[in-house]
Formats: structure tokens, sequence, C-alpha cells
């Protein structure tokens, strides 16, 4: 066990002396004869568990040296006893408002001396453990709270990924999306329609939800979902539906919890609504302009871009600039015009998203 380290910083070689004579055989003991010493050998290591600091020292004085030792870490958890021959009414207050843990004046009495340091240091010991406790504890509560995390991740993709089984063609389509709503936040966080929506926290539930975007695909038949051709306008409707069925599907697992679960309301807003159009002529609510959730008008960009993009059994795939072009003419019409303005101008690394994900051969 590291033995307790006294720093003692007096002026005064004869005083030096006696306490050291006196610690000593307890403690480990350093001495200093001036303020600027005693700043640098409470720097510097073993650093001192406890410091007996003499007031009136010529140049830097106790009260200076305090000020100092405590004006920044690991000083400031460093009890200090203030040893003085001073009388003056007021000198012990100023040093304990100043932040010192006891006063001790001159000459010294050892048995007083001995019982207030053993004070001081019993008092650091606590307060240390019950830091270090602390800490152990915060640091189980971030494991607890990043396994909760990872464990929230394995299952959202897990059911994404169960939509995808079932329309095999979108590969890293739910990767991609994701991407491409981070960026669209984060390029819409400081506009003023949409600041006070997208902090920080609400930009990393979107980045959460935005892989269940398609989940009420796994309620569509085979027939339908997996059609190689164009569909029929009976199927298209039977299909429009996949939006409304991901939606009670969020609704009914909200159900199933003791309390709200944040991600999922968004998760909600996106599969529900990200097919609904700016103008008001999209599914399943025909909502329209700001009326539609900032979460859906997102993930409608996203989700447009990559389906230009991918090729598909019905279509060939656009070129990054066909389909940036495409969206650019549907802004105000399907896309809310300020979001096709951040997808515009973020384009780069919308297209540097695609290329990471691109589907496998």
């Amino acid at each position: 066990m590291t033995q307790t380290t006294i720093l003692i910083v007096d002026d005064e070689p004869a005083n030096l002396s006696l306490l050291t004579h006196l610690l000593r055989p307890t403690y480990h003991v350093r001495a200093a004869s001036s303020g600027e010493s005693a700043l640098h050998a409470a720097a510097s290591d073993p650093r001192p568990d406890l410091v007996l600091l003499d007031v009136a020292m010529p140049g830097m004085d106790g009260f200076e040296v305090l000020s100092r030792l405590h004006a920044a870490p690991p000083g400031a958890d460093i009890p200090v006893i203030f040893l003085t021959a001073m009388a003056e009414q007021g000198d012990e207050e100023h040093g304990l408002a100043l932040g010192a843990a006891d006063y001790i004046t001159k000459p010294i009495k050892p048995a007083v001396v001995l019982a207030r340091v053993r004070t001081q240091l019993e008092s650091k010991h606590v307060r240390d453990w019950l830091k270090d406790q602390n800490l152990l504890l915060e640091a189980e509560i971030a494991r607890r709270m990043a396994e909760n995390d990872l464990t929230q991740f394995v299952s959202i993709r897990a059911l994404a990924h169960l939509a995808e089984t079932r329309d095999p063609e979108t590969g890293n389509h739910i990767h991609r999306t994701q991407n491409y709503v981070h960026l669209l936040a984060l390029k819409l966080r400081s506009h003023k329609r949409f600041a006070a929506f997208l902090d920080p926290r609400n930009i990393e539930l979107l980045r959460k939800s935005a892989p269940l975007h398609d989940i009420g695909k796994v309620g569509i038949p085979d027939s339908i979902l997996r059609k190689p051709g164009a569909l029929t306008p009976a199927e298209w409707e039977i299909m429009k539906t996949h939006a409304r069925l991901g939606c009670e599907a969020i609704e009914q697992a909200q159900t199933d919890v003791e309390r709200p679960v944040a991600f999922l309301n968004l998760a909600k807003e996106i599969a529900h609504w990200h097919h609904e159009k700016w103008d008001g002529s999209g599914y399943p609510d025909g909502l329209a302009g700001d009326a539609i959730p900032i979460a859906a008008r997102l993930m409608a960009v996203a989700d447009v871009f990559d389906a230009l993009i991918t090729t598909r059994v019905y279509k060939p795939a656009m070129s990054f600039e066909q389909a940036r072009d495409l969206i650019a003419a549907e802004a105000g019409k399907h896309f809310d015009p300020d979001v096709v303005d951040a997808f515009l101008a973020g384009f780069a690394d919308f297209t540097a998203v695609a290329t990471r994900y691109r589907e496998d051969d």
C-alpha cells in the first residue's frame, strides 16, 4: 500500500525540521521552503495527500499558494492546513474562505498537529473512497447503457433485415438510407425550420429508427412483393398498405413496454408517412407540407434517391447525377424544398455512402 505523503511548506528551516521529525515516523514527508517550490512539489510525484502550509513567507505567501493550488485539478482535491504565528483578526476567516481545511497557530503543539493531520487525512480518504465508488458506478452505468444500446441496435437491424428477406433486391438499402437520413439531419440542424426538432438527441434517434421504415413489407404477400414486373392497380393498393402495417407493428410493440421508447415514436412516423408527398398526392393519408413529420420528409428523399440508383428487376439503376436531377425537379412537389436543398448541398456525401454500401454483384 502506498504510504501517505505530507508536504510541509515553511521558510523557516527550524520549523521544517521540527515538523519533519514529528511526522516522518508515520508518513512520507516532503518539504518546501517557498511558495514557488511548494507548487512545484505539489504537481510532482509523489503528490501530497495533505499540505501543511505556512502563511507568512517572503514572495508568495500561503494565501496565494492555496489559491493557486486549488485553482485546478489535481491540486483542488488536496486538503491544506495553515500553520502560522499570525493572530490578526480575520486571518483565519480569510484562509478558510479560500478553501483551507484547518488552521493551526504557532508555536506548534505536537499532539494538536498529529490529531489535526489524522482527522484531515481520514476525511480525505473517505472522500477519495466515495469518489472511486462514484467512478465505478458511473462506469457500470455506462457499460449497461452501451450494452442496452447494442441490444437495441441488433434488434432494430434484425427486424429491418427480416423485412429485407422478403424483398431481397434491397440489399444494403437500410445501411444507405440510414446514413442518408443522418446526413440530411446534420445539414438541416441549424436551419430555422428544423433546428427546434433536430437537436443532437433527435438526430441520434433518427439514425436509430431509420432502418425500420419498410418493416411493414413483412405483411405484403410474396406474389406482390417479389413480382418481377409492374404491379396492377389492385396490387399497388395492397403494396401501399405496408406503410400502415409498419406503423401498426411499431404501435403494438409500444404497448408491450412499460414506458415510452423515444426512437419508436420516430420509427412509427417514418414507417407511416415516408411515402407522403409535399403537394399532398402521396399515401397513405395524403398529408401535405409541414403536416408531414420532419422524420418522414427526410426519409422520403433518402428512400427515393436510393430506389433510383438501385437496380430492380423491373428497372435499371440511374446514375447518381440522373437521380440528383430528378429529385431536384421534384422540390416543392414530391419533396420539401429545404430538404432537397440539403440533399443537393451534401450530394458528394450521398454518393460516398452509396459507393461504400453498393450492392454486391
